[in-house]
């Protein structure tokens, strides 16, 4: 194996590491009521569809969901956990399926289980959110589910 090619593996690995990252800050920003900082992690022109809020594309529109009906819960804590990533790039892109339960503790004990289909593009060097669509898939009420 040559130098070209290790700097190729090398390149793939941290971008597949930063993918990552970029998610765990995600679910983060959603446990800790950062919607403001959430929405720094999408790309201007991103895709976001949750649940059952349509496609909501552009900043402008993609907003309403975090700085409107998410930040609007406050009566609520949730708790975010992103895993068994499959993640494929392609150069400055990837897509990617994570597995996303998310636990509620007001007014009782809750959770969710979801996947979260993404899309990613490197922006000026960083990994940003391009496309996000999180779809319900099992909850421990039937109300919860889809």
């Amino acid at each position: 194996m040559d130098l070209k090619e290790l700097e190729k593996r090398l390149r793939a690995m941290e971008d597949l590491e930063a993918i990552k990252q970029l998610q765990y800050e995600y679910m983060s920003c959603l446990d800790n009521l950062r919607f403001s900082k959430a929405l720094e992690l999408f790309t201007d022109d991103a895709e976001v569809e949750v649940r059952n809020s349509g496609v909501m594309k552009g900043r402008e529109n993609y907003s309403k969901i975090y700085l409107g009906i998410l930040a609007g819960r406050k009566e609520r804590h949730d708790g975010h956990l992103a895993s068994q990533p499959v993640i494929t790039i392609d150069g400055d892109k990837a897509t990617g399926h994570w597995t996303v339960y998310m636990f509620f503790s007001v007014p009782a004990i809750e959770w969710v289980q979801g996947r979260n289909d993404c899309e990613y593009v490197k922006e000026n060097g960083k990994w940003k959110i391009s496309k996000l669509k999180f779809t319900r898939t099992l909850a421990s009420k039937p109300e919860l589910y889809p």
